[in-house]
This record gives structure tokens, sequence and C-alpha cells, in this order.
């Protein structure tokens, strides 16, 4: 088995560590405090984001801690391109202390699929 292979969109989620699309969206509608943690490049930002988020690139994280969490309860959800840098980024921000902490399922490209269709895909 191939452990590195994208699961597929509609793949079932770990709760310990991923949070679903759909939930951040209804998280975010519903205006519950959040940091959504946006840590992909620049590049990969200019293309598509989603609003309101935090945008923190993967490789500037240890000089920009200070800036994840407003208040200690806030939970934290980080996102990426398909999920896979977003769960190290949240093992990092757990291992640095920082908790709850969850990755988004699929990363943005499963939001463009499954919560809007309007986020463009790349």
């Amino acid at each position: 088995m191939n452990m590195f292979r994208p699961r597929p969109a509609a793949a079932s989620i770990d709760p310990e560590w991923e949070v679903a699309p759909e939930e951040v969206r209804r998280r975010l509608d519903a205006e519950e405090p959040m940091v959504l943690l946006d840590c992909r490049t620049d590049g990969e930002r200019a293309v598509a984001a989603i609003e309101p988020s935090l945008h923190v690139p993967m490789d500037a994280l240890g000089e920009r801690l200070d800036e994840l969490r407003p208040d200690p309860a806030t939970p934290i959800v980080v996102y990426c391109h398909h999920g896979v840098r977003s769960l190290r980024v949240a093992a990092a921000l757990r291992r640095a202390g920082l908790d709850p902490v969850h990755s988004m399922a699929g990363g943005i490209d499963r939001w463009s699929t499954a919560v809007d269709p309007g986020t463009p895909r790349y």
C-alpha cells in the first residue's frame, strides 16, 4: 500500500487529526472562534484562498508562532493544497504546545469540490 497516495475527496477522516471542510464552513458561518491557518506558499495563496484565514507559510512557522492564537482556547485549523503539509504543520504546532490543532482534510482542493466550487483548483 502506498501511504503517500492522496486519499479520494470522499475518504473518511481521522477525527484526532483532521476536520472536514464542511465542518470548517459550518464553523465559519456560525462565527465560532477559530484560527484558519493557510500554510501554503505565497504563490499558491495568490491562486486561491479561504477567507478569513491567516497566511503563515510552512517555512515561516517557527518565527511566527506568536501570531497564531489570540486566545489559548481558540482552535486552530490548518490547510494546504491537499492536506499533507497541513498535517505536518498541525503535528509541529502540537509539539510546540498548541492545542487543539487540526488539519483540514483534503486541503483547499477538497474545499473547492465539497464546499465552494467557486474556489479555483490548481
